[in-house]
């Protein structure tokens, strides 16, 4: 059991990272509108509460460090500092030290912050002052104010997780009732189940709102983030972020944020051209970036777009040869989508020319890897020359999840919704045999399709494609993505779209790449999650 004072501690420290988050995000807009009066106000308010929450919780190097600092921002708003490339310097340190000591308060090793930094605080507010008249006029500011409670708590995440996983037990067993009651046909029994169903649905949601965050708690980090990386490569870069209101569950935000960031870097540092390069290609001197976020029913669609030189196509296809992924006839069939996904394969970022030419590729298979841990995926479009923009399709929730149930013999499957393409119904004649593969056209596109009966009863390290000729004058298929790439799988029943809980596998099933975990459905019949990514890669490699 926890102690009250190490929950105050972990209180302290989720709100303090919030006001950091904050500071670095108006201190870089400061930078440049050194005018704003209600932005100096904002940090003059973030300082001066920081200040009082360490100090009340006994974190006095944080709360002199928060001092400090409100007493230069507050000269500043006085217009008795002025706001100088020496004093931005300054204060842009102070702020990282405020972090850095936030981030480590219960760390094995006490920081302490810079004695260097702390002088050059001491010079920039003794120009014009000392420190007791500064604390004054802070004192006689906030003498800032009714005082009142927060509407907001705080709540472990974890306490959040287990309870999320309880409600996802009980949607089970709720879909359970719910088909016993309709094959029963006992009118007490049904309309019990059926108000269970709305009141678990309506627990479900709750649970799950209760863990959803706003994107802009990770975008709003980034305009500080740019302008580091922009003065690190001496680049002039405009960010433009939008979107930042939409939700997404808290896990999927923090899972991602390294991939992000990553892609952020990759853009600034390799996609943007130096400012007379860009002039030469009639391009404006600052480079442009985009971050937006958009919500397409339960999937959050994240894009980071740039205008900088984008991916030439004919290196990468030369580098995929020079790696050894393909021959140079497989490459020339690639469609360009094809092409571009290969910057995600592992050991293709460290070919040398991709890397000089596109400036993309190192890294991005952790970056795929990331986004595959949480069923989402990942598209890049690229136009040499113009740009690149990378797409993020990511769950709400991590838990829960749309799938479209299918059949296949006796068994059922479900293939998440995210990597759900489009459902249709094809004449057999238009599936042709290319070697050990069925290849389709579908709207100008050659997909390799795959018989699901077939895979599934056979030795998938010996299984190369199709060995029966198939049954019927039309076949269900189910077009999936992932990487950029499309795959067909064929299975003998499309039944419904639902909302599932996955269950990992226990063993010996885990050890199959191609289940991605299990979940039951109402009639207490067990449902194999399919692995869309390790079909795809799988297929697409043999093709």
């Amino acid at each position: 059991m926890k102690s009250r004072e190490q929950e105050y501690k972990e209180i302290f420290v989720a709100e303090a990272l919030e006001y950091y988050d904050a500071l670095s995000r108006h201190i870089s807009e400061l930078e440049k509108t050194p005018e704003d009066e209600q932005i100096l106000a904002e940090i003059f308010r973030l300082l001066h509460n920081l200040k009082a929450n360490a100090k009340a919780i006994g974190y006095l190097v944080i709360a002199d460090v928060s001092h400090k600092l409100e007493t230069a921002f507050g000269m500043i708003r006085n217009k008795e500092l002025s706001f100088s490339d020496e004093v931005v310097t300054v204060l842009f340190d102070g702020i990282d030290m405020l972090g850095e000591l936030i981030s480590n308060v219960d760390g094995a090793k006490e920081i302490e912050p810079s004695p260097a930094l702390l002088r050059n605080l001491d010079i920039i507010i003794n120009t014009q002052t000392d420190n007791n008249t500064e604390l004054n006029k802070v004192q006689k500011y906030y003498t800032s104010k009714n005082l009142s409670l927060s509407d907001l708590i705080y709540i472990q995440i974890k306490k959040l997780d287990h309870l999320l996983n309880l409600v996802g037990e009980l949607i089970i067993d709720r879909d359970r009732i719910v088909s016993i009651s309709k094959e029963l046909d006992n009118d007490d029994l049904k309309n019990v189940s059926a108000h269970l169903y709305r009141i678990t649905e309506e627990l479900q949601y709750s649970v799950m709102d209760a863990r959803l965050v706003n994107v802009g708690s990770l975008f709003n980090k980034f305009p500080r983030i740019v302008r580091d990386i922009a003065v690190a490569e001496k680049k002039e870069i405009n960010l433009e972020i939008s979107g930042q209101d939409i939700q997404i569950d808290r896990n999927i935000l923090q899972i991602i944020t390294d991939s992000l960031l990553h892609l952020m870097r990759n853009a600034i540092s390799h996609g943007i051209e130096k400012a007379d390069v860009r002039k030469k290609n009639k391009k404006t001197p600052q480079g442009n970036i985009e971050l937006s976020a958009q919500n397409d029913r339960d999937t959050v669609i994240l894009r980071l777009k740039d205008d900088g030189k984008g991916i030439d196509q004919q290196e990468v296809r030369k580098a995929i040869v020079q790696k050894g992924f393909l021959n140079a006839d497989a490459v020339s069939d690639l469609r360009d989508t094809e092409v571009l996904s290969f910057l995600f394969e592992p050991g293709f970022s460290l070919a040398k020319e991709v890397t000089e030419v596109s400036g993309r590729g190192v890294g991005l298979d952790v970056v795929k890897n990331a986004i595959d841990s949480i069923g989402g995926r990942i598209k890049v479009d690229s136009k040499k020359g113009v740009g690149t923009t990378f797409t993020l399709y990511l769950p709400t929730s991590i838990a829960v999840k749309g799938a479209l149930l299918c059949q296949v013999e006796e068994n059922f499957y479900a293939i998440p919704l995210m990597h759900t393409d489009s459902v249709l119904s094809l004449p057999t004649e238009k599936l042709h045999e290319v070697g050990n593969l069925l290849v389709t056209d579908i709207k100008g596109e050659t997909i390799t399709v795959v018989h699901m009966r077939e895979l599934f009863n056979n030795d998938l390290d010996t299984y190369n494609g199709t060995k029966t000729a198939l049954e019927g004058d039309v076949q269900n298929i189910i077009i999936v993505t992932y990487n950029n790439r499309k795959l067909g799988l064929i299975v003998d029943k499309l039944l419904r779209q639902q909302d599932i809980v996955i269950k990992s596998l226990s063993r010996p099933v885990n050890t199959i790449d191609i289940y991605a975990g299990v979940t039951l459905l109402g009639s207490g019949k067990v449902c194999l999650v399919l692995d869309v990514a390790a079909i795809t890669r799988y297929f697409i490699a043999r093709r």
